[in-house]
């Protein structure tokens, strides 16, 4: 039977990582710990936005590999799930599951602005900025092309469900893949 269980949840801004990683967490009693937070304090005590941090970590490699070092120090330790835009492929030899939340660009945007209660045309330029350093980022310092999500078990458009659909789809998944792995351990310890 399992001892510990990581669960990676990747995907766009906007997409519904937190809100779903945040309720797989409570569902299967694990922490839960989102590099994206890590950003956004490490970002306000440089005083800065998050375009103008993400263009500083353009710049100096240090504030992703301190974030994402950070990632896989807690999911080596277990029973956590991992809310982070490139968590599959920081913990992908580490975790027992990886997920993958997308939606289209406008609808991303729009939830972002209206969680944020800021204007659309702002959040739309922050995130264009954003998401370019980022990929831009994640390919020179790692070789990570955050187009490419073949690694991941579950990859989900969030745009066809409300968020407690989409947490139902990934809780359903994980149940299958408990159910599957304790199968599968039992055989092997009847294997003499």
């Amino acid at each position: 039977m399992f001892t510990t269980l990581t669960i990676a949840v990747s995907g766009e801004h906007g997409a519904g990582k937190s809100t779903v990683a945040k309720a797989l967490a409570m569902v299967f009693n694990l922490r839960y710990v989102s590099a994206g937070m890590i950003f956004r304090q490490l970002a306000e005590e440089h005083n800065k936005t998050l375009a103008e941090f993400s263009a500083m970590a353009e710049q100096d490699s240090v504030i992703d590999r301190a974030i994402d070092d950070r990632t896989r120090q807690e999911a080596v330790k277990g029973n956590v799930v991992i809310d982070a835009y490139i968590a599959g492929w920081v913990a992908r030899d580490l975790a027992d599951l990886k997920i993958y939340l997308r939606a289209p660009f406008e609808i991303r945007v729009r939830r972002i602005a209206e969680r944020e209660q800021r204007p659309y045309a702002e959040v739309l330029e922050e995130t264009c900025i954003r998401e370019k350093s980022q990929k831009r980022r994640f390919q020179d310092f790692y070789g990570i092309d955050v187009g490419a999500i073949q690694l991941f078990d579950l990859v989900l458009d969030t745009a066809q469900w409300d968020a407690r659909g989409v947490v139902k789809i990934c809780t359903e998944a994980i149940k299958t893949y408990l159910r599957n792995a304790a199968i599968t351990t039992s055989r092997n310890e009847d294997t003499p």
